[in-house]
């Protein structure tokens, strides 16, 4: 498949991915931090983390890793701490998700036509993943959007929108990071950007409610998931 802004010698072709691995442990440093956790948090998740919603999904939503507390403890992306509350509320308000909020992975809540995953399934030190454990994982996320095939996508911050650029081929510097962005990778995907829904974005303003909501309606719409501007600029 062509690619706009294919990184020269892969001749426009998605790189080769990779199903999913609930056990992978490619990452020493995060390997050795997630057997760390487990001396302390029995309870907790500790592994990998899969995606979850729609199994057929028109709308894939990238963010960038596992929380210690959140994901990493309850083994389901954005469920368990403050990113998913604002992430969950807002799928909800659009007719997205079942229920407005993730509280654990039982709790029988349903996306509709929306998936949910993360440029790297483990949980890093610091909240802060390394460059070449981005790359790592990268392998996964070809494999998602190759299989899924969504409409659109929406990337929660820089390293996800570069991983999806990465994921497909594409040149990152050939798009730049920017709130509420739409990138046009026909014939694969729009692309959607957002700051990522974090603590500390949403405390300090930089992402509001109501600039949230405006860009995963945006996406939602190219998705053909709701009415709206279904066209990418």
């Amino acid at each position: 498949m062509r690619v706009a802004g294919a990184e020269p010698g892969q001749g426009g072709v998605r790189p080769v991915g990779e199903v999913f691995d609930p056990a992978c442990r490619r990452c020493p440093r995060l390997a050795a931090w997630l057997d760390c956790g487990r001396a302390k948090h029995s309870g907790y998740h500790l592994a990998p983390v899969p995606a979850f919603g729609d199994a057929a999904p028109r709308l894939l939503i990238v963010g960038l890793a596992p929380g210690f507390h959140g994901a990493n403890r309850t083994g389901r992306p954005f469920t368990g701490d403050h990113a998913g509350i604002l992430l969950y509320r807002t799928l909800h308000a659009l007719g997205l998700a079942s229920a407005p909020a993730s509280i654990d992975a039982g709790d029988g809540l349903r996306l509709h036509g929306v998936r949910i995953t993360n440029a790297v399934r483990c949980v890093p030190p610091a909240n802060a993943p390394r460059p070449d454990e981005v790359h790592r994982c990268n392998a996964y996320l070809t494999h998602e959007l190759e299989s899924l095939s969504p409409r659109a996508v929406l990337a929660l911050g820089q390293v996800a929108h570069r991983a999806v650029l990465r994921a497909i081929g594409a040149r990152p510097s050939r798009f730049d990071f920017a709130h509420a962005a739409v990138h046009d990778l026909s014939p694969v995907f729009a692309l959607v950007d957002s700051y990522h829904c974090s603590r500390y974005n949403t405390q300090t303003r930089r992402l509001t409610d109501d600039m949230f909501h405006a860009a995963v309606s945006r996406a939602a719409a190219l998705a053909g998931l709701i009415p709206g501007d279904g066209d990418a600029d």
